[in-house]
Order: structure tokens, then C-alpha cells, then sequence
């Protein structure tokens, strides 16, 4: 049993067009969660369409992965999930260089 939590396990390096799997736990549920690439001409669109399980076990799309630039220029990955109303960078876990495994980095919405 692994105790690895709040991460996405993509299959290549390039997040853009990856497709990942992983789980984002809080205190109140646990969430299996798959990550799909989108394509889309639209530059305000997610790079990803976020799916989870309802509880007769469909895939539902819950959320998306946005990309994004800070200050610098460089660019990060954010996901949100509509209904949940959580919200959380994409980043990697200390001690670990491996670029295809994403922490989820819950942050909270500004007002």
C-alpha cells in the first residue's frame, strides 16, 4: 500500500501532451484521478480535462490542468476542480528529480 498522496503520474516528460493518473486525498475524501491531454485553439484552455469516478464507477470530468507563466517567464502547471472548489500547483516532491511525477500542492483561492 503506497502512502504517496496529492500526486499525478504522467507517462513522458512533456506535460503538455502527457497523460497521467494519481490521487489528491483531504480530509474528507480520497479522489483517483486521471489527467487527459486537450486540444484546443483556444489559449485560455486547460492543457488537461481532470476526470474522477462517480460512485457507480464513471469517469466524470471534474476539473482541468492550466498552464501557466510566472513572473520570470517560466512556466508551471495549476489544477483546479469546479465543484470542490480546490485548487493547487503542480511541483515536484522534495529529494525527487523525476519530471514525470507531479506533487499537487493545494493552495487556497484568492479572494
Amino acid at each position: 500500500m503506497t502512502t504517496t498522496t496529492n500526486y499525478i503520474q504522467f507517462d513522458r516528460d512533456n506535460l503538455d501532451t502527457a497523460k497521467g493518473a494519481g490521487l489528491i486525498s483531504t480530509i474528507d475524501r480520497d479522489l483517483d484521478i486521471k489527467a487527459v491531454p486537450f486540444d484546443s485553439d483556444n489559449e485560455k484552455a486547460p492543457t488537461h480535462r481532470v476526470y474522477a469516478k462517480s460512485p457507480r464507477g464513471h469517469d466524470i470530468e471534474v476539473g482541468g490542468i492550466w498552464k501557466k507563466k510566472n513572473q520570470d517567464g517560466k512556466p508551471y502547471y495549476t489544477l483546479s476542480i469546479r465543484r470542490l472548489g480546490y485548487n493547487a500547483n503542480l511541483g515536484r516532491f522534495p529529494g525527487q528529480d523525476d519530471p514525470t511525477l507531479q506533487a499537487i500542492i493545494e493552495w487556497e483561492p484568492r479572494d
